[in-house]
């Protein structure tokens, strides 16, 4: 299995070979899906927070006596019945929302997905890709320039989520000259997963030879 390599104007210089392990695999929807949700549950916050009614103040007395008053029996005005009371089962800041995924599991939805992008031509590889200081304009000439290759015309667009630029060391530079542009993102290899990839609609892997060695030991 082997891909075409271009350099930062678009223009071909070469063919890689990619691993079977990575990018020869079947779609597993079941398998996607688990990984994926145990990835957006583990990176939530777990921020909101609201108290029962032992933790809101007052409603100590009980409010009339059991029996003879022709009303519903209550034993506190905290109760999560009445207006100004607890709240029964709300979410709860001590909760723990991580979810655990096997490292082999992340490893081959992550194939999958990078196999299917590959199949319908969503994944461009590129030779070095650095820049020598922050520059937007840089930054969008290589978009111009890789939308000139058959299939990838809409990089150049202003859609949401476009591209996202693999890369297999950081480089202060090139995140920088990114940055501004609002429907990519840059990440290094050993970082990326299933989310990104889903996310975005076309994968860059710049570094294409070491890159793909991070892919592999995700």
């Amino acid at each position: 299995m082997e891909s075409i390599v271009y350099n930062q104007k678009g223009k071909e210089t070469g063919k890689i070979a990619l691993p079977e392990s990575v990018f020869g695999v079947k779609w597993n929807a079941d398998l996607v899906h688990q990984v994926m949700q145990s990835l957006t549950s583990s990176q939530r916050q777990g921020s909101a927070h609201t108290k029962n009614r032992g933790e809101v103040r007052g409603g100590g007395k009980k409010p009339w006596r059991q029996k003879g008053t022709g009303r519903a029996r209550h034993g506190s005005i905290r109760s999560p019945l009445w207006v100004g009371g607890g709240v029964a089962h709300g979410p709860r800041s001590d909760k723990n929302y991580e979810r655990k995924v096997n490292r082999k599991m992340k490893q081959r939805a992550l194939s999958a997905v990078l196999s299917a992008k590959l199949r319908d031509g969503e994944i461009l590889f590129v030779g070095a890709l650095a820049f020598l200081a922050p520059k937007t304009v840089e930054a969008k000439g290589f978009l111009k320039n890789m939308s000139t290759v058959n299939g990838f015309e809409r990089l150049s667009y202003k859609g949401k989520n476009t591209v996202f630029i693999i890369t297999s060391t950081p480089h202060a530079a090139l995140f920088k000259s990114f940055r501004n542009i609002g429907n990519l993102s840059v990440g290094e290899a050993r970082n990326f997963n299933v989310l990104d990839a889903l996310r975005y609609k076309f994968i860059i892997i710049a570094d294409a030879e070491e890159s793909l060695k991070q892919l592999i030991r995700t």
